[in-house]
């Protein structure tokens, strides 16, 4: 079956195209002014932090350097005796790297649990207090906002070197950080359970277990997940300010120029971060593929 093509007279195409020419006209100037716009806040940002390319591109070959110092001689002829000396520390690295995913673990660990018990709080389809409300989401804003070194090195002044300061700083901003997200999810849930479960006299709290949790669980796990990841790389760091982990002897090798042992101890983070990440990628699909065959 064919379509006949219904040709307009010219006195009514031209009003049209005009229109479709000026509403061309007007995205094209919006376009350029966000574009000027970003541009100018490129310039301006350059010019505060005193950008110079100039100092950069003059001195890009020292940071080339820097990597090429730190690989270490590789011969096949002598290649035990060479990664045997390049890796003299293993079982110290690798001690203290457990002790790094320990601390991530940890401050995973504890983080979550708070952010769970504060998201409800900051969601606004649960929490009709505006008080309570606000109350929470600015204490997740106040978590989240302090980076996680200057948590770190606030608890070493209070207690002192060890694992425990990076524990803390790592629960601290993975609460702000995860309360959020989980709440973010929370307000983006079925209300009609919720409505139901309120309807039938059930509690806030029973409310929020048989209503609610059910649906986020999923969601919830797998953004936990993804933070435990990031907590890996923040608690390597966590050892630059004495908060315990590999990063106290990275810190020390960068500092000493100790070239052969800065590329070791980086090695083994790297390979660290790169199988939690896969162990927890599979599992954070699993759980979104169980989520929505539901």
């Amino acid at each position: 079956m064919q379509h006949a093509i219904v040709q307009l007279p010219p006195e009514q195409i031209a009003p049209l195209a005009r229109h479709y020419d000026a509403a061309v006209a007007t995205r094209r100037r919006h376009t350029l002014l966000v574009f000027a716009a970003v541009l100018i806040g490129i310039v301006l940002s350059c010019w505060g932090g005193e950008v110079k390319p100039g100092v950069f591109w003059a001195n890009a070959d020292r940071l080339g350097t820097y990597f090429l110092n730190i690989v270490p001689v590789l011969r096949w002829e002598t290649l035990g005796a060479d990664l045997s000396e390049w890796y003299w520390n293993l079982d110290g690295w690798l001690k203290l790297l457990f002790e790094t995913v320990l601390i991530a673990y940890l401050g995973t660990v504890f983080g979550t649990i708070g952010a769970l018990l504060l998201c409800f709080l900051a969601s606004a389809n649960l929490t009709r207090n505006p008080w309570l409300r606000l109350s929470a989401r600015r204490l997740l804003e106040f978590l989240r906002t302090v980076p996680e070194i200057v948590f770190a090195l606030l608890f070493v002044v209070a207690f002192g070197l060890g694992a425990m300061p990076g524990v803390l700083a790592l629960a601290l901003h993975t609460m702000g950080a995860l309360g959020k997200l989980f709440a973010e999810v929370v307000e983006n849930i079925d209300m009609k359970p919720v409505d139901g479960a309120t309807a039938a006299g059930a509690s806030w709290m029973q409310t929020v277990r048989f209503a609610v949790l059910p649906q986020v669980l999923s969601n919830f796990a797998s953004y936990g997940l993804l933070r435990f990841e990031v907590n890996v790389r923040e608690a390597a760091i966590m050892g630059f300010v004495g908060a315990g982990g590999i990063g106290q002897d990275l810190v020390e090798a960068i500092r000493k120029f100790y070239y052969s042992d800065v590329s070791a101890i980086l090695l083994l983070i790297i390979a660290t971060v790169m199988i939690i990440d896969l162990v927890t990628e599979r599992i954070r699909h699993a759980l979104i593929g169980m989520d929505q065959s539901r």
